[in-house]
Parts: structure tokens; sequence; C-alpha cells
């Protein structure tokens, strides 16, 4: 259900946004990036608005003094919206479905790269530019992490296609493999 919410209110967004030309996207992705930023150090602010015993007018007002001339008039309508729908509970998830539209949209493709070790800058740039060769994307957010457990080599993660050559994953084949011959 959530995916569904998130995914109806996203669209209408990401709708609103390309009406006015890909500028507005990237403006209202940015602005998005702001409120979501304000909002992880304001947990008190969420509790508010999510607090089944304040009446909605009270959310509305509260809205508008907060984010009135802070952001666009299309995102402050948008919050009204997912206020009076009482959709607030679900604004992280449609805010994250607009954000990947949008990054659909101008082709910035998001990898996750796990190491055993640190990678050099270098290195980081050749796997970035690899990626970028071997992809239909642009240009590419790059998210590196080291997991030892891996033992070596990388997993590369872009939205649900994962390329694994990690060691620990070869290693475990081989088990497999190993398991399966029958002596005798």
């Amino acid at each position: 259900m959530a995916k569904l919410v998130s995914k109806t209110y996203g669209e209408a967004l990401f709708e609103i946004a390309m009406e006015s030309g890909e500028d507005k996207a990237q403006e209202l992705m940015e602005e998005i990036r702001g409120i979501e930023a304000v909002l992880s150090q304001n947990p008190e602010f969420n509790g508010l608005m999510e607090h089944p015993g304040i009446p909605k007018q009270e959310k509305l007002q509260t809205l508008k003094e907060v984010f009135h001339g802070r952001v666009s008039e299309e995102l402050e309508s948008f919050l009204e919206i997912i206020v009076s729908k009482e959709r607030y509970k679900d604004m992280t998830d449609i805010f994250s479905y607009f954000v990947e539209r949008v990054k659909e949209t101008k082709k910035i493709g998001v990898a996750c790269v796990t190491t055993a070790i640190e990678l050099t800058a270098s290195q980081k740039s050749a796997v970035e530019s690899k990626l970028l060769e071997t992809t239909a994307y642009k240009s590419m957010e790059m998210h590196y992490a080291v997991d030892q457990s891996i033992i070596g080599g990388m997993i590369i993660r872009i939205n649900d296609r994962v390329v694994d050559s990690s060691v620990r994953t070869k290693l475990d084949g081989l088990k497999k493999q190993l398991l399966q011959i029958q002596l005798g």
C-alpha cells in the first residue's frame, strides 16, 4: 500500500515539475533535499505533523508558517495536499520516488560499490568511468562502502542489478561445487 501511495503522489509531483521543464524538476529535487535535511534535524516537527490529536487545520497552518516563502509555491501546495490527505507519514517515500524519477529522466545512475579495503581517489574515478562506459547513464552518483568480510574484489549495485565479483562469493560458489561432487 505504501508503495502505491508513494508512486501515486510522487508521480503527480513529477508531472507538475515536468510541465515547467527539467530545470523545475531539478529545483524541486534540491528543495526536497533541503526539506529532508531540516526535518531530520527536527524530529519533533514530524511528531507534531503526525500526531492524531492535532486538528488538520492546525497542521496546515503550521506547515504554511514554516514553509511559506522558503520553498516554491508548487512544493508548498503539494505539502498542503499531503497533509490534507493525511499522507504526511508517507512523505519520505513520496520524495524518494520523485527524486528517483528525476534522476531517471536526467540519466543519473546511483551506484553502491562495496570493497574489502578503502579505494583510492584514482581507483574510485576508474570505477565511475567504467560504469559510465558500460551503462546508459550520463553521470553517476557514487556511494562507497568497506566490508572486510568480502575478502577481496567488489560488489556493485545499480538499482536492482548487482555485479558481485567478491572473493567471498567465489569461495561460496566453489564450496557448493565441492559439496556436489560425489566421492566414490
